[in-house]
Formats: C-alpha cells, sequence, structure tokens
C-alpha cells in the first residue's frame, strides 16, 4: 500500500535510505529552490522517480506540514529482532535496543526515534497493539530518522525474554517508589530501555520482566518528565556510558 512522506528532511532521508519502493515526488509550483530541494531531485532522478509539479493545494491535502514536496512510497520495511542483534555483532558492540510500550503519540515516538538513531541503537521494538506505527506523521516527527533505523513489532514479553537468553539488561523506565536513580544504574552493557506510554507507563507484565527500574530524579514543581524527553535523556546518558566503558 503507497503513502506519502512529507517534509523536506523526511522525503530527503527516505529517498537516502533507499529502504522503501518509490512511486512519484510532487512539488509544488513556485516553491522556493534551495540546496536541498536540489539533493531532492537529484536522488529522485538517480532512483528513477517520476517528478511532477503540482498546485500547492493539492499538496493541502496530503498535510499541511508538507514543505512543497510530498514522496509516494510503499510500506515501511519491518525487521526483526534478529537482525538487530546481528548488526550489534557487526559493529563489534554489547546490544543496545530500545523497547516502546504502547506509546500512542506519533510526536512522541517520531522524537524517540530521533533520538535512538543519533545515539547508536541497533533496533527499536514496538508492541502489536495499542501503539503509534511507522506512519508518514511519525517519519516526519523523526525527521526521517525512521528510515535509518531498524524497527520492529513483537510481543514485548516473549522479547524480553530472548533478550534475556542474550544476557541483555531489561532497564525499565520508571517513576514509581521503587525505581532506582539513574546514577546507580550500570548502563554501559548489552541493554534494552522500555519506555511506557505517555499516561500509564509500562504494562504490569512487561514492568515485572524488567530487571530494574529507573528513575530520572526531579528537582522543579513538574511530577515528571515527557515520555519522549525521559527516554531520549536515557538514551543519551547509555550512550556516553558505552563511549567511557569502550574508551576505557
Amino acid at each position: 500500500m503507497a503513502e506519502w512522506i512529507y517534509g523536506r528532511n523526511a522525503v530527503y532521508e527516505t529517498l537516502r535510505a533507499g529502504r522503501r519502493k518509490f512511486h512519484q515526488l510532487k512539488i509544488a509550483k513556485g516553491v522556493k529552490d534551495t540546496a536541498q530541494l536540489e539533493t531532492i531531485k537529484g536522488l529522485s532522478a538517480q532512483k528513477g522517480v517520476a517528478i511532477e509539479e503540482v498546485a500547492r493545494p493539492e499538496l493541502d491535502k496530503l498535510s499541511s506540514g508538507h514543505q512543497g514536496l510530498a514522496l509516494q512510497v510503499g510500506d515501511y520495511p519491518y525487521s526483526d529482532i534478529g537482525d538487530m542483534l546481528t548488526l550489534a555483532h557487526q559493529r563489534r558492540e554489547p546490544p543496545f535496543l530500545l523497547l516502546l510500550d504502547t506509546l500512542q503519540d506519533p510526536q512522541n515516538l517520531g522524537t524517540l526515534l530521533r533520538s535512538a538513531e543519533a545515539v547508536g541503537v541497533h533496533g527499536v521494538v514496538l508492541p502489536h497493539r495499542r501503539t503509534a506505527t511507522v506512519t508518514p506523521a511519525v517519519v516526519n516527527a523523526s525527521s526521517g530518522a525512521s528510515e535509518h533505523l531498524l524497527i520492529s513489532q513483537d510481543n514485548l514479553a516473549q522479547t524480553i525474554a530472548l533478550l534475556k537468553g542474550e544476557n541483555v539488561w531489561i532497564i525499565g523506565l520508571e517513576g514509581s517508589d521503587g525505581a532506582q536513580p539513574v546514577g546507580e544504574v550500570k548502563l554501559d552493557g548489552p541493554l534494552a530501555l522500555v519506555v511506557g506510554s505517555e499516561g500509564e507507563g509500562m504494562r504490569r507484565l512487561v514492568r515485572e520482566s524488567c530487571d530494574v527500574l529507573l528513575a530520572l530524579p526531579m528537582r522543579g514543581q513538574i511530577e515528571s518528565l515527557n515520555a519522549a524527553v525521559a527516554g531520549s535523556i536515557v538514551l543519551y546518558m547509555a550512550w556516553l556510558a558505552r563511549n567511557q566503558s569502550a574508551d576505557g
């Protein structure tokens, strides 16, 4: 099934990653030419993508945030957990994964995917149901980072059991009283960070499957951070810890 990717960064990264089937690129008539737009046109030509100039209202029907262009593509190519572990092995790195338990806001998912790609996560796992998936809105929110990531949809409890069999430490991000401060949790080895949904956090079975629960300290008046912000902070802290461990 075809869908439309919109926004210049999202379109550019989708073309650059080259993981989807490409159909056509629509560009609004009179759109301001930039170096990035010229690069997008060049990539489209290289890949044999038909380019059509259209009236801006035609793109407005697709999205209000199109920035003057939209790329028609095939379905997102989901991966599996085996691909992620293979990637870690190829990079000669301990596995570094992100598990998202029923995160439902496309903007939050896009933000976390962008953070995950930036810190070198080997893969992201989404559940089968009650979750945001890799839609055009998520691709746009991630600035196209989704196109460079391995992302799967799997049963999280089964995935956690599989990862434990690979000696991957499962760390759940949780604000409960039983959670340990982030400074007391080892983040430099094989690990999978679990981030729960915006309102309810992790489901009980997923929470109970974690090896340790981690909490970020709060000093201000707000009770907790947004799921995407908190998850991004821990991903970055894990990346720093992994780099320090590798350097040592």
